[in-house]
């Protein structure tokens, strides 16, 4: 009978190359959208308003866009709920959760914000008006942001 040898092969470390990672930064929406006539609405509205907002104008844009939401939207929940941030607690220029949840920033409170609107059981699937009566079923609040879409620009939807 022949004897097997068996051989065992120990590895006691591993080797770590440095690897180049893609920029996980998303994409500048200010350049992204320089050209688009809806960034102009936006940003002389907001700059009308005088209020925190009017900083993020193309990232309104930009999320509006992703999430294929009216890009008027978010910005008059902005207004109706907290001034256009001017009067937002905890980043939260949306009231959402009547007005207790918290973002880690205001860009990060609009990513979110979108995201639900979009995506939620709750919105999903919903027109402007489906979404504002589900976002806030108060008799008047449906006509009040949409007085404020108007304002950034008209529309033959509402």
């Amino acid at each position: 009978m022949k004897k097997m040898l068996s051989t065992s092969l120990v590895v006691a470390g591993m080797l770590s190359l440095p690897v180049r990672v893609a920029n996980p930064q998303p994409p500048d929406a200010a350049s992204q959208y320089k050209d688009d006539p809806r960034l102009e609405s936006l940003k002389r509205f907001f700059q009308q308003s005088d209020c925190p907002a009017r900083f993020l104008a193309a990232e309104f844009l930009m999320v509006a866009d992703q999430h294929n939401l009216d890009w008027r939207l978010l910005p008059s929940l902005s207004i109706v709920e907290s001034s256009g941030g001017r009067l937002a607690r905890r980043n939260n220029m949306f009231g959402w959760d009547n007005g207790k949840a918290a973002f880690i920033s205001r860009r990060a409170g609009i990513h979110d914000m979108a995201r639900n609107l979009a995506d939620s059981k709750r919105y999903r699937d919903e027109d402007v008006d489906g979404i504002l009566r589900k976002y806030n079923p108060s008799a008047n609040y449906s006509s009040v942001v949409k007085s404020v879409m108007r304002r950034i620009a008209p529309s033959e939807e509402l």
